[in-house]
């Protein structure tokens, strides 16, 4: 199961109404401290962060991302809005 596809399953809980990642590991080689894992853009819409502040919403996330982070996750930028903030 590729990274992608992994990271797709374990966002399924929040019910994402889109969940877009980009892997920007490209723009990032040779950066000091890399352990190996890649970097990337995560733009998610969920019922879930109704109501919530952005560190709840970040919480909310990594709370289900945390054990890829730092070998196969380097770095996570998190974009995550409630369906009517769009």
């Amino acid at each position: 199961m590729s990274l992608e596809q992994l990271i797709a399953e374990r966002l399924a809980s929040l019910e994402p109404e889109s969940l877009m990642l980009d892997d920007e590991s490209s723009q990032h080689a040779g950066h000091a401290g890399n352990s190996g894992g890649g970097h990337y853009h995560l733009t998610l819409v969920s019922a879930a962060f109704t109501g919530l502040n952005a560190v709840a919403r970040h919480r909310l996330v990594y709370g289900r991302l945390s054990d890829l982070i730092p070998h196969r996750i380097h770095a996570l930028s998190i974009k995550a809005y409630a369906p009517d903030e769009l």
